[in-house]
């Protein structure tokens, strides 16, 4: 239980600091650390990172943190994708489980780290009303697509959700961490939904981790006000990249 207890104030660090990378963390922590299988372990990861984002949302409620509108697109039309994601979740091994969550893992970290190197175009307003009217589909797009791999993976979603919100909406960091948070919380309740009455449930594992990631949470929104959106870029892109490395090293070893 310290065990868990210690590993869910980290996680809820990044996840309030960051907006996601929390979930990331969450599933190798189970897996690696806790000894629990992948299909458990994304389980746990649900309840965990949903009840941690729920928190991380409510505390970014005032200061216009959280972008409703593309926030509850997002979490509508991920829904459904969820659920499937998560019919697929209980039809492949353990090594395809962790060697797609380090692929997508590294490729989100090197997407986030490209497009903090390029500056931004100025836009016109043609330009600016033909974003806003892509940005329904683009979210609908990101939406359906992130509930999927919530869950399939487990984690959320959040480690694709930030760098979507950044880099495919061109939201600013410190507005993307609250709205993944929303995101996430919505997933989850959908992936969890269609776990009922299949999956196990840890609850000595489950319990202190919550508990402990939702007290890094709320610690994690002061570290986030205290830096700049840069700055929160490049270390969640560094985490992501480390994270995913790790976790395919591992993965490819067991073969």
């Amino acid at each position: 239980m310290l065990l868990a207890a210690g590993l869910g104030v980290l996680i809820g660090l990044c996840l309030g600091a960051l907006g996601g990378g929390g979930g990331v963390l969450v599933v190798p922590a189970l897996v690696y650390a806790l000894g629990q299988s992948a299909q458990q372990a994304t389980t746990s990861s649900i309840i965990i990172v949903g009840l941690t984002a729920v928190t991380g949302t409510l505390a970014r409620l005032r200061g216009g943190q959280v972008d409703w509108r593309t926030g509850l697109v997002f979490g509508v039309f991920g829904l459904p994708a969820a659920y499937l994601g998560t019919l697929a979740n209980h039809r492949v091994s353990q090594h395809v489980l962790l060697l797609a969550f380090a692929a997508l893992t590294v490729l989100a970290a090197a997407a986030m780290l490209i497009n903090g190197r390029r500056p931004d175009a100025p836009r016109s307003a043609d330009d600016a009303r033909r974003g806003a009217t892509a940005l329904i589909g683009q979210a609908i797009g990101c939406g359906l697509v992130i509930g999927f791999l919530t869950g399939f993976l487990g984690v959320g979603g959040g480690f694709l959700v930030v760098p979507a919100l950044v880099i495919g909406l061109r939201m600013p960091m410190s507005r993307a961490v609250g709205t993944s948070l929303l995101i996430i919380a919505v997933n989850s309740v959908s992936a969890l939904g269609a776990r009922i009455g299949v999956a196990e449930f840890e609850w000595r594992v489950i319990l202190p981790f919550t508990l402990a990631a939702v007290a890094g949470a709320l610690a994690g929104k002061r570290i986030s006000g205290a830096l700049s959106g840069d700055t929160l870029t490049r270390a969640f892109a560094v985490l992501l990249a480390l994270v995913g490395a790790a976790v395919a090293v591992q993965s490819l070893g067991q073969f």
